[in-house]
């Protein structure tokens, strides 16, 4: 081989190392795990298709004939609805966006600067059918698993677009647990809670609590009857119980979340 020829191929060599090099340190400036690049194909189904908005205002049409059934019936006690907040009237997708495509997970200390900034958008469909719930005499608690200290930031948020009840009265934070049950309880005492409304199965009863995927579903089964007649369900493909299931409630290293995933998945 002639010396002219050796030197081009060295260095050609060197070239397709140090081009392999640059593309590994690019591809590690991105997301790489299947948590966070699932999340964010979920995040553009939320945000751009046409089916995601069709199905939250199936369930909010759905809530308001349930709502026009049980307001002709009479009552002891006012009625009222429980609502989740995020992903169920607010949409925090641009939030998931921010930090996801940078390829970080949730960050407690980031989230509380988006929900200080008050700039979270409405589901489809939560506005106008909460409104309508007023307009019968129908009051609304949103009972959410912000922190109090989110409390300025999301009355804020809430009081923008004139949602009913934004106050302190109807606004219930978590109190020490994640579990919703105590609190639901407590509107129980003084209200005829005619509708449960949310993004995750543990907005409705503690059989979610902490429960296994198979004790999930199992348990979906057993009230399969109450979904569409008292308990309104919302799509959220990006987070929730169903995805702390799937890691056993453990918190993992992004190589063990994709191993999580992975084993879960049915294939042929």
């Amino acid at each position: 081989m002639k010396k002219i020829e050796f030197l081009f191929l060295i260095s050609a060599f060197l070239l397709s190392c140090h081009t392999s090099q640059k593309a590994i340190v690019s591809r590690n400036n991105e997301p790489s795990n299947l948590a966070v690049t699932g999340k964010l194909f979920a995040v553009a189904y939320m945000q751009r298709s046409a089916e995601y908005q069709a199905s939250c205002l199936q369930a909010y049409n759905i809530a308001r004939l349930r709502l026009d059934e049980w307001v002709a019936v009479s009552s002891s006690k006012p009625k009222a609805i429980i609502t989740d907040i995020d992903e169920t009237i607010l949409d925090n997708s641009a939030d998931e966006v921010h930090h996801d495509l940078q390829g970080k997970g949730f960050d407690p200390k980031e989230w509380a600067q988006w929900t200080a900034m008050a700039a979270a958008d409405t589901v489809p469909g939560a506005l106008s059918f909460l409104k309508y719930a007023a307009s019968k005499n129908v009051e609304t608690f949103y009972i959410t698993n912000r922190d109090e200290n989110d409390r300025v930031g999301t009355l804020r948020n809430l009081q923008k677009f004139n949602f009913p009840f934004a106050d302190s009265a109807h606004l219930v934070f978590k109190q020490g647990v994640s579990s919703k049950e105590t609190r639901r309880l407590q509107v129980m005492k003084d209200y005829n809670v005619i509708l449960l409304i949310g993004d995750n199965l543990s907005d409705f009863s503690s059989l979610w609590d902490s429960k296994t995927v198979e004790q999930r579903l199992e348990n979906v089964q057993r009230q399969a009857a109450k979904f569409g007649s008292r308990y309104i369900i919302l799509p959220n493909p990006v987070y929730g119980d169903w995805e702390n299931a799937l890691y056993q409630y453990k918190r993992l290293s992004p190589a063990q979340q994709d191993s999580a995933i992975k084993g879960w998945l049915k294939n042929y």
